[in-house]
């Protein structure tokens, strides 16, 4: 069988799909990343890169592996981790995963709730859009993804932390709701493309991108300033509920009339079911959980979906 170096060059040339980048990612020469993958490729009796290809694609049989490959070096890895626990020798490192429209509100409030709760452990937090969140949880690059869902994967557990009602920001109408009618005589602020907020934006308050095109528009990468587009040019923004805005601000939020019940999101955590770091995720995830509970409310909520 091929070796765990072997695999490790090959995951990651699969990412780089170029000898010269993946050698030096890998700190060999590329002769030596090239002679490696080749012996494996001799072991398995298979081609694992279609090299033929510019830039290079994996073989049938290198997609049908890479998988496997994966599983075993994160295995491997659990394998040091509990004998450096036992040793005393290391902390437990997690990484987090999270979306900007989130981790805006969240981090602020639960950081020093993690730090409390938390011992002999680092906590890496990053932001990603959704789709490079669910890749990098995929390829194990990360230990926990906090998204809005809902979302399925069957070697993934998905622990719902709460629900939060998704407002309008939108200063030229008085009353404390909108209809989906008058939002469609307004001019949406978007988010930037990633953005699962975007996505359920255009599908609740069908929003005609095409229609976009010919007119002057910005699409933001943060709802601070998209809220700023609003106030100096009109028309309106979604807002999380949870996100937290200044007095002034807050008062021009609405509502919205919705016969299926007012819009809102789902915030989930996804974690490997077979994560060695399991009992921190755990305790990460019920601190968001219990910040953010709500009281039992008859007030229907429609979740909306981010795809």
């Amino acid at each position: 069988m091929i070796s765990l170096q072997q695999m490790h060059y090959i995951v990651v040339l699969s990412e780089e799909l170029q000898f010269q980048k993946a050698s030096e990612k890998c700190f060999v020469t590329q002769p030596t990343l090239s002679m490696q993958i080749k012996k494996a490729e001799e072991t398995f009796g298979h081609f694992i890169f279609d090299r033929s290809k510019n830039p290079m694609e994996l073989t049938a049989f290198g997609r049908e592996v890479l998988p496997v490959i994966r599983d075993i070096l994160a295995e491997n890895d659990k394998l040091k981790l509990i004998c450096d626990r036992r040793n005393g020798k290391v902390k437990e490192e997690v990484t987090l995963g999270i979306i900007p429209t989130v981790s805006a509100y969240l981090v602020r409030k639960l950081f020093s709730y993690w730090q409390n709760s938390l011992e002999n452990v680092v906590l890496k937090i990053v932001e990603y859009k959704t789709p490079e969140l669910l890749e990098k949880i995929e390829h194990n690059e990360i230990d926990l993804a906090i998204l809005a869902g809902p979302h399925f994967d069957p070697k993934l557990r998905t622990v719902p932390l709460f629900q939060e009602e998704i407002l309008v920001y939108c200063p030229i109408i008085p009353d404390k709701t909108i209809s989906l009618n008058q939002l469609e005589q307004l001019h949406p602020w978007l988010l930037n493309k990633g953005n699962c907020l975007r996505t359920q934006m255009i599908h609740f308050c069908q929003i005609n991108e095409n229609n976009q095109l010919d007119q002057w528009n910005y699409q933001g990468g943060n709802i601070d300033l998209l809220i700023e587009m609003v106030n100096a040019n009109g028309g309106y923004t979604l807002v999380p509920e949870h996100y937290q805005l200044n007095e002034g601000q807050s008062v021009h939020l609405k509502r919205v009339e919705n016969l299926d019940g007012f819009p809102a999101r789902e915030i989930i955590g996804l974690y490997h079911n077979r994560s060695i770091k399991k009992e921190s995720i755990e305790k990460m995830l019920r601190v968001a959980q219990l910040q953010y509970s709500k009281p039992y409310s008859d007030q229907k909520l429609s979740i909306l979906n981010w795809k």
